[in-house]
């Protein structure tokens, strides 16, 4: 199977492509980026040896082919030379995805996440690819109260500009199915952790400020909830979709572990031996969504995904990966 991963070099797609390669070597594998600021090609070096040089073409000990190439999803001229080698399987990691920049530069996130996806389903039709998966977002559900769960039949109700982007996104996938029959499935899941993850996220950002002692400022009362899944489980959950998922179908990723952002900060903390002291809430971020939380019953039920990690040990592993890598941290910081 030769399995194109755009947005490869990110968090959550360079740990699939190490995923992969540790559990398909008989894939190939290609990997398009355009290694904006988030993207990198040292997420791609082997993670049992960090020394490893990447190389562009192929990783003999790890794989059977192993390729990069630099280029923008929007830009079909690109893309198309990948595609007449024969793709048979897509899965679309490439976005734009902080909120906060999503406020500040909306429309990039209307370009990457909404245009680059057409452009990527274009493709995929005009090839007849196998399979088209979308990594999606819990967020385009909006935001829940105190209780209940996301399921897949919530209605989408975005409250940013990049929940709105990748929301908009879902349902291009969705309409592709439905109007040309194109094999796809969409991946919503919730808040993702583990290595690789770009510093302008949460736990990789609060975790820079502690250890250089620095100020760790908390929107609000720091009480909004979200349902913290490991990316190792993310991977997981896509590759059952990959060969399992029936088309046309969404599929919630949650890892039942909620907690609010000042409970991970001091979870933070704690485990760096550094005072609560330099927690310091600032103005409340725009359209900042309370609580969000996946149902995950339907992927349990129909594919037999269970998540590996609990919060309480994927947590500390995360931390010790991020501290085994400081170099890493503090160049992308």
């Amino acid at each position: 199977m030769r399995v194109l991963v755009t947005g490869g070099a990110g968090f959550v797609g360079s740990n699939f492509v190490h995923y992969l390669r540790q559990n398909y070597p008989q894939y190939e594998i290609v990997i398009v980026d355009l290694l904006t600021y988030a993207g990198n090609l040292e997420n791609l070096k082997n993670p049992e040896n960090r020394a490893q040089k990447f190389q562009k073409h192929q990783d003999r000990n790890h794989h059977k082919a192993f390729r990069f190439i630099k280029a923008d999803i929007v830009d079909k001229a690109s893309l198309r030379p990948i595609f007449n080698e024969h793709i048979d399987a897509i899965i679309n990691f490439a976005a734009e995805s902080h909120v906060d920049r999503s406020i500040r530069y909306p429309s990039l996130f209307v370009k990457t996440n909404i245009m680059g996806t057409q452009t990527l389903l274009d493709l995929a039709r005009e090839f007849k690819v196998g399979k088209y998966i979308q990594i999606s977002t819990d967020e385009v559900y909006g935001s829940l109260g105190a209780d209940g769960l996301f399921t897949e039949e919530t209605p989408l109700a975005p409250n940013s500009p990049y929940a709105a982007s990748k929301a908009s996104a879902d349902l291009l996938v969705r309409a592709y199915h439905e109007t040309y029959g194109l094999d796809v499935n969409i991946t919503r899941c919730s808040n993702n952790y583990g290595p690789y993850q770009f510093p302008e996220k949460l736990i990789p950002f609060m975790l820079f400020k502690a250890l250089s002692n620095h100020a760790l400022t908390v929107y609000g009362d720091g009480l909004n909830v979200r349902d913290w899944l490991h990316v190792e489980d993310h991977c997981r959950a896509i590759d059952l979709v990959l060969h399992n998922g029936k088309s046309g179908e969404v599929y919630n990723i949650g890892g039942n572990n909620e907690y609010t952002n000042l409970q991970v900060i001091r979870t933070l903390l704690r485990e760096l031996k550094k005072p609560e002291s330099l927690i310091t809430h600032i103005e409340d971020r725009l359209g900042h969504d309370r609580r969000y939380a996946i149902d995950a019953s339907k992927i349990r039920k129909e594919l037999g995904w269970t998540p590996k990690y609990q919060y309480e040990n994927g947590i500390k592993q995360t931390i010790k990966w991020y501290l085994n890598n400081e170099e890493w941290l503090r160049k992308k910081a």
